[in-house]
């Protein structure tokens, strides 16, 4: 049956990635596409809190125990057609916007308050086996062609899934192998930009699966590099106040050990690839013979996500009960360019952040439950809007409109010696959720607050 699977899968990817000549045109016309889409989008308008449009919570309730079924992050699909949740219950949820969502301007606020129904049901849900480690959408994923409606999921003592996102049906899987023969989980993973190949990172090393050659083989690169491994520049910033620093150069060989918890490729096909570590270090690496570039310290926790900017020259990294985004330019990394701020002192709980497709701000939950935007031009507060009354620990912004998605939830135990901890919570609130800025005609139509009124609002 797994080898009829794996046919299966084999026979309906993209034939867009199956040449090289072919993703080369692929990748050409992905950037004419971003680059025509970045000139129709709108200008937000985060002087307005958004519009909750669609709320989602009492299908994520089901089961024995259903307050205690979290969210673990939300992704928008690369058309925007659709997004998928995570949950604590071992479960993926497709939702499927409805037509009137794309045009947010004529549609009202969904009727269904944040305690009554759900605004629509899921339209497909895949049931993992464990718990799910991470999920990832297919990069040119289009719900016109059925054949690109994949996404990969990675769960606890399995392999690699890739999943129809039409029929919910198991494409093909892929495969690690450890010294002993035996199957053992990646623990983050992600297409690279061609969505020709599957990387997926494990502890101290990292493989790479050809995605139209489902199974168990794949290339293989440790991490671990001795004093014979190849030299990268590495910067250790040691923080001393939130917003003083002391920044020491070091050039050596540098050994990049921990679990790779997340990976992030430049979206300006350059070939640079983000490796962030539960080391507290996040690594760039070239693609094509990942040749080790830099090393970048700082994080004052493991990190949870690493995520390039827009136009490739800027990296931002956030870690676990680290209350800092920061911002690095890969151009000139000697030290960092600014830092975020967020409420996650108090969580070990991965809380995930985006960049709107323009690139020009970046959205971030927290467990105070507000979402803050930033200006990624000069780093400074722009606005936060409450998005729910627990941690808000994913937000993503839909690739083409003024809309966004969030979700919410955060483990709790009961025992006594966490009631410190959990005290610090609002509420218990595992939903998602669509919003809709608002939009100006021009830059000149947005009303930005001061830092003087950042500071006012205790934000």
């Amino acid at each position: 049956m797994a080898l009829a699977l794996e046919a299966t899968g084999l026979e309906r990817l993209p034939a867009a990635v199956e040449e090289e000549g072919e993703v080369e045109a692929g990748v050409e016309e992905a950037i004419e596409r971003e680059a025509a889409w970045c000139c129709q989008w709108p200008v937000f308008r985060f002087d307005q809190a958004p519009r909750r449009l669609y709320h989602f919570c009492r299908q994520f309730q089901d089961g024995s125990n259903p307050g205690a079924n979290f969210l673990k992050g939300v992704k928008w699909s690369p058309d925007g057609s659709c997004f998928l949740t995570g949950s604590d219950d071992n479960s993926l949820r497709l939702f499927y916007q409805p037509e009137d969502a794309f045009i947010a301007d004529n549609v009202e606020p969904s009727a269904a308050g944040i305690d009554g129904q759900d605004s629509y049901g899921s339209s497909l849900i895949v049931r993992e086996a464990e718990s799910v480690y991470d999920f990832c959408w297919f990069p040119y994923m289009s719900a016109s062609d059925p054949a690109s409606c994949v996404f990969a999921s990675t769960t606890r003592d399995h392999p690699i899934h890739l999943w129809d996102a039409s029929s919910g049906q198991l494409r093909c899987t892929y495969r690690a192998y450890d010294a002993m023969d035996e199957i053992t989980a990646a623990l983050s993973i992600s297409f690279n930009t061609s969505g020709s190949k599957l990387f997926a990172g494990y502890n101290k090393s990292l493989r790479v699966f050809d995605v139209h050659r489902p199974g168990r083989d794949f290339q293989q690169y440790s991490l671990h590099k001795g004093n014979n491994g190849p030299s990268a520049n590495v910067f250790d910033i040691a923080l001393l106040h939130p917003h003083e620093m002391s920044v020491s150069i070091l050039m050596a060989s540098e050994k990049i050990s921990g679990i790779v918890s997340s990976i992030a490729f430049s979206p300006t096909h350059n070939g640079m690839i983000a490796i962030g570590s539960y080391s507290q270090t996040t690594a760039i690496y070239s693609e094509d013979n990942m040749e080790l570039l830099y090393v970048l310290h700082g994080q004052l926790g493991g990190v949870t996500q690493v995520l390039f900017s827009k136009d490739g020259y800027y990296l931002y990294t956030g870690g676990r009960k680290d209350p800092y985004i920061l911002c690095w330019d890969i151009r000139n990394t000697v030290g960092i360019v600014y830092q975020l701020y967020r409420s996650s002192e108090h969580t070990n709980q991965r809380i995930s952040f985006d960049i709107e497709p323009c690139g020009r701000h970046l959205g971030t939950g927290g467990e105070d439950g507000l979402v803050h935007i930033y200006d990624l031009q000069t780093g400074e507060w722009t606005a936060s809007f409450q998005a729910a009354s627990d941690t808000v620990n994913g937000f993503s912004f839909h690739p083409s409109q003024s809309l966004a998605a969030s979700s919410s939830g955060n483990r709790r135990f009961d025992l006594l010696d966490n009631i410190e901890e959990n005290s610090s919570f609002k509420g218990n609130e595992n939903c998602a959720s669509v919003w809709s800025f608002y939009a100006a005609e021009s830059d000149h139509d947005v009303a930005v607050p001061g830092a003087d009124e950042a500071l006012n609002l205790g934000v």
